[in-house]
């Protein structure tokens, strides 16, 4: 490394990588940081967005309004195709931008378990996009059923399947009940809403199986009094235009959901790095790749490891801790050359939401359910918003859906052509000051897929 301010490039800007480049305001080095995206998003409300309680600007902030007061951070729109680790240069769309420390922070997306067709039936829950998606086919399921005369369509249509009872599945599944029983209760006139089903399948013996067998139990039981139907120990073995398959059965749905699984992004593929079955990049105690000390992942990409053996989850508060303990190791590294010790993880707790007052909380011994639970759930997310902007309007936006029982993004946007349209749109950053060849690609050592941010 020469003597010039150090170069970081952090590939994503989700929780963990956000946090590093703010982390890093202070530091003698020069960010950059590069997102498919020019937003950033709080993720753990994408299922309101999906339910129509909350709009996307509700909970997404541009990420150059964000770090706009940072001098040393430089932002830049663009897909990252893969990564020359030998050159050091990371290669998006035509740029390709050098650095001395890396940061991948590029997040994951959803597994199919091996069935990828599954995914245009099934839709996951990971971005923005997948929350509109979501959206409009939930209240086009109601539509489409005022519009038919048919009576096994129309309860084909009014059946809602949510696969995977962690919770996403969860929040999901409560959410779309209360969508049918409240919202749009009273709003059609040849269809009853209050007959959709909605129906949550869990491979597995509980719900929830990262909380306490209690708070589980209380989710299910409320799930089942909010009408839901909860079938655990059930494999879904086929997803069709026309429902889901659980071995010799079949469910008849117009609406398929999938909260099952994830797989990391291609990270592992970029650099050659070993990782685990979930693709995730295994890393030693400071985050970094194995033979390559210049290289940190961290977040849903990276395989960590506890100092008390047990793997660090793949949520928020984790991305969150990881990106401030990378900053600080590079910080110390560009400063005087020393490494602090190894990247401990704090548990904060485990916090789902089931629907109207209703709410699982687990902080260290502590449970709470209840309204007590969800209000505790609903202060910890508007307090973690960017902005005091989108605190207020989320606040607000949750006290008026408590008070009518009404949901006001009930928009349905973006159909076929639009979303061909949008994901056919290339946008190429404006060159910057910092070194950024636009000339023709050096030889990759792994290249990936460019569709990760």
């Amino acid at each position: 490394m020469t003597a010039r301010r150090p170069k970081v490039v952090i590939v994503g800007a989700g929780f963990g990588g956000l946090t590093a480049a703010q982390s890093l305001a202070r530091a003698p080095v020069d960010v950059t940081i590069i997102d498919r995206h020019n937003f950033h998003y709080f993720q753990p409300l994408l299922y309101q967005v999906a339910t129509a309680a909350l709009s996307p600007a509700d909970i997404a902030w541009p990420i150059r309004g964000i770090l706009r007061r940072q001098k040393n951070a430089t932002v830049f729109l663009a897909d990252v195709a893969g990564i020359d680790a030998q050159a050091r240069i990371v290669h998006a769309g035509s740029l390709c931008v050098p650095y001395d420390y890396l940061v991948l922070a590029t997040g994951a997306t959803h597994s199919y378990f091996g069935h990828p067709e599954w995914a245009s039936v099934a839709p996951g829950l990971k971005q923005i996009e997948d929350a509109t998606v979501i959206r409009r086919k939930i209240l086009l399921a109601f539509e489409h059923a005022e519009l038919t005369d048919d009576a096994d369509e129309q309860r084909r249509l009014l059946t809602f399947v949510i696969v995977g009872g962690g919770p996403t599945g969860v929040e999901m599944a409560g959410a779309i009940a209360e969508v049918a029983h409240h919202a749009l209760s009273t709003e059609f006139r040849r269809i009853d809403p209050h007959s959709a089903r909605v129906i949550l399948i869990e491979a597995g013996p509980r719900l929830l199986p990262a909380f306490p067998q209690d708070l589980a139990a209380y989710a299910r039981q409320s799930l089942e009094r909010m009408g839901v139907e909860v079938r655990t120990n059930t494999l879904v073995t086929d997803c069709t235009e026309t429902g889901v398959d659980l071995g010799e059965t079949q469910i008849a749905a117009g609406t398929v959901i999938w909260a099952a699984g994830v797989v990391a992004s291609p990270a592992a593929e970029w650099l050659g790095a070993e990782h685990d079955r979930a693709e995730r990049v295994k890393v030693d105690a400071h985050l970094k790749v194995p033979g390559r000390p210049e290289i940190f992942v961290i977040g849903d990409t990276a395989s960590v490891i506890d100092s008390d053996g047990k793997p660090v989850p793949g949520i928020a508060p984790a991305a969150k801790q990881m990106g401030r303990y990378v900053a600080e190791v590079i910080a110390a590294e560009a400063a005087n050359g020393t490494t602090p010790g190894p990247f401990r993880y704090r548990h904060q707790g485990d916090l789902a939401t089931i629907g109207r007052k209703a709410a699982v909380v687990k902080l260290d011994s502590i449970h709470l359910t209840g309204f007590i639970g969800w209000l505790f759930w609903g202060i910890a997310h508007v307090y973690f918003l960017i902005g005091l902007r989108n605190r207020a309007v989320v606040a607000f936006t949750w006290l008026w859906n408590y008070l009518t029982y009404q949901r006001g993004a009930r928009l349905i946007t973006g159909g076929p052509a639009a979303q061909a349209a949008a994901q056919d749109e290339k946008v190429r950053p404006l060159p910057s000051s910092i070194e950024v060849s636009h000339g023709p690609e050096r030889n990759q050592s792994r290249v990936g897929r460019a569709d990760w941010r």
